[in-house]
C-alpha cells in the first residue's frame, strides 16, 4: 500500500522580553538554578499575575507579519496538569480565544515550487520550569528559572506531507521571528523548539490517521530525522496488522528512535477554564496598525529585493535572506567593498559558510567580520589578488593573522599583472614543452589547461589568470 504522511507542527518561540509574562523576574539565560523565580512564578499563595504588555505587542507583530487574524478580545485560561516543574499545578495559556487566529505563510520546496501552509493560531502562554535528571544520582532536580517565561505557541494546520516540508516551514517561522526581533531563535538554549504531530493514511484517503506527537525537538536536523523515523514506525505497525495509538513520544537522538512517553491527552483532560486572576485582553485597531507600520523588511521581501537590486539568482537570494544575521553580513560586504554582489554572495555562501560549519560557529561569532571580508573583496576587485590567492588570504584571516592587506603584505601574495613578466614565464614554458605546443596546434585543445597550470605553478599562483589565458592563446595561435 502507498502511504501519505500528514504533519502539523506546534512551535514554541520564547519571546525576547526582559521580564516574564506575568511577573517582573528576569528572563536572562544562564543564571544559577532557582535564582530568577519570584513569588508569582512559584505560585505562592496570595500573589497575582500582571500581564506583560510587551509580550502582547510581540504576538501581535507576529500575527500581522503572517497576515493572520488578530483577536481583538483574547482570554487567558488555566491548563491544569500535574508535573514537578509546574509549581502552580496549572499553566496559564490561551484556549478558545487566542491572540492570533488564522494566518498563512509560503514555503519553498526543493524543486523550487512554493507551497502555502496554514497557521491555525498563535497563542501566548507561560513556560514551565525544567527537570534536571543527570545532576543528582537517583533524584531529579527542579530549576524554576524558566517558569513564567513568555512563549508564543504557533500551531500549524496539518498541511505538510514530508519531513522536508516540515523543516522548510520550521525554518521559515524561525526566520520570521528572528527578523521581527521577537525571539532570538537559539535552539540550543531552548528559545525555539517544536512538537511534531505525525500520522499516515492510505494515499487518496481524506480522513486523517491516528497521530503521535513528538515532543520538544530542538534542531532542524532532528526534526527531519524524528519525523522520518516515526513515519517508518507507523507504517510498520499498520502493515503488520497493528493499530497506531494516539500518544506522546520522545525522540532519542542518541539511539535515533522515538519511544512512548504517555498516552496523548485531549483538551478536555486539561480542564481548561478562564483564569479568574486575569482580565480579557482588549486590543484596539490603533495598536494593531502600529505593529503593522513597524514591521521590518521580512525574508520574502528582502529576497525579492536581492533579486531585483543585486541581480542574484533566486536560490542565492533565498539562502542569504533565510537568516537575518547572514543577510546583514552580506549587505555590509557589498556596501563597503563595492564589489560585484554575485562574487560577494559566492564567498558568504561558500568559503565563509563552510568555515563556520566546520568550527560550529554562528555568523555573529565569525573571526572574519564583514569589514575584513569586504577588504578582501576590494583586493579581488582591483586585481591585487586572484580568487585562488583569496582563499589563502581568507584562511590566514580566519586564523587571526590580520586583515586582507596585512596578510597580502606579510605573505607577498600580490597578483602579477605585469604583462611583460607573465609573457616571460609563458615563453619559458612554451620553449620547454615543444611537444605539447605541437599537440595544441595540431588540434588538441585540451593541452591548453596543461599550459595554464604550468604558468600558474611557475608564478606560485600569483599570475593574473585572465591575462594568462589571453597571452597564452595569443602566443599558441601565432
Amino acid at each position: 500500500m502507498e502511504w501519505e504522511t500528514v504533519i502539523g507542527l506546534e512551535i514554541h518561540a520564547q519571546l525576547a522580553t526582559k521580564s516574564k509574562i506575568f511577573s517582573g523576574a528576569s528572563t536572562a539565560y544562564g543564571a544559577e538554578p532557582n535564582t530568577q523565580a519570584c513569588a508569582v512564578d512559584l505560585g505562592l499563595p496570595g500573589v497575582l499575575p500582571v500581564l506583560n504588555k510587551e509580550a502582547v505587542a510581540m504576538a501581535v507583530k507576529f500575527g500581522v507579519a503572517i497576515d493572520a487574524e488578530i483577536g481583538k478580545r483574547s482570554v487567558f485560561a488555566r491548563k491544569n496538569y500535574f508535573y514537578p516543574d509546574l509549581p502552580k499545578g496549572y499553566q496559564i495559556s490561551q484556549f478558545e480565544l487566542p491572540i492570533v487566529g488564522l494566518g498563512h505563510l509560503d514555503i519553498e520546496l526543493e524543486d523550487g515550487s512554493t507551497k502555502t501552509v496554514g497557521v491555525t493560531r498563535a497563542h501566548l502562554e507561560e513556560d514551565a520550569g525544567k527537570s534536571l535528571h543527570g545532576e543528582f544520582q537517583g533524584m531529579t532536580g527542579i530549576d524554576l528559572n524558566r517558569a513564567g517565561t513568555p512563549l508564543l505557541e504557533i500551531v500549524s494546520e496539518p498541511d505538510m506531507r514530508s519531513a522536508k516540508e516540515a523543516v522548510a516551514y520550521m525554518r521559515k517561522i524561525h526566520s520570521i521571528v528572528t527578523y521581527l526581533g521577537i525571539c532570538d531563535g537559539n535552539m540550543q538554549e531552548g528559545s525555539f523548539r517544536c512538537d511534531a504531530n505525525v500520522s499516515i493514511r492510505p494515499k487518496g484517503q481524506e480522513e486523517y490517521g491516528t497521530r503521535a506527537e513528538l515532543k520538544n525537538i530542538n534542531s532542524f536536523r532532528f526534526v527531519e530525522k524524528a519525523i522520518n523515523i516515526e513515519v517508518e514506525r507507523q507504517i510498520d505497525v499498520l502493515e503488520s496488522g497493528g493499530k497506531v495509538v494516539q500518544e506522546t513520544r520522545l525522540y532519542d537522538a542518541d539511539k535515533d528512535e522515538t519511544r512512548s512517553m504517555r498516552s496523548k491527552e485531549e483538551a478536555n483532560d486539561y480542564r481548561y477554564f478562564p483564569d479568574p486572576d486575569l482580565l480579557p485582553v482588549e486590543i484596539e485597531d490603533g495598536f494593531i496598525e502600529a505593529a503593522r507600520a513597524a514591521l521590518p523588511e521580512l525574508p520574502d521581501q528582502k529576497k525579492q529585493r536581492y533579486i531585483a537590486d543585486f541581480g542574484l539568482p533566486s536560490y542565492d537570494a533565498g539562502v542569504l535572506t533565510a537568516d537575518r544575521e547572514t543577510a546583514l553580513f552580506f549587505e555590509q560586504v557589498v556596501e563597503k567593498s563595492g564589489a560585484d554582489a554575485k562574487l560577494c554572495a559566492n564567498w558568504v555562501q561558500g568559503e565563509l559558510s563552510a568555515a563556520l560549519n566546520k568550527d560550529g560557529l554562528e555568523i555573529a561569532q565569525s573571526p572574519v567580520n564583514a569589514e575584513m571580508m569586504s577588504g578582501m573583496m576590494q583586493r579581488m576587485a582591483d586585481n591585487t589578488i586572484s580568487g585562488k590567492i583569496a582563499k589563502q588570504v581568507f584562511q590566514a584571516m580566519w586564523a587571526g593573522e590580520g586583515d586582507a592587506d596585512a596578510v597580502i603584505e606579510a605573505k607577498g601574495l600580490k597578483q602579477i599583472t605585469d604583462s611583460g613578466a607573465i609573457e616571460t614565464i609563458i615563453d619559458d614554458i612554451l620553449a620547454n614543452n615543444a611537444a605539447q605546443v605541437e599537440q595544441y596546434r595540431g588540434g588538441n585543445e585540451k593541452v591548453f589547461g596543461f599550459f595554464v597550470g604550468q604558468v600558474m605553478k611557475a608564478s606560485q599562483g600569483k599570475a593574473n589568470p585572465q591575462q594568462v589565458n589571453e597571452l597564452l592563446k595569443s602566443k599558441l595561435q601565432a
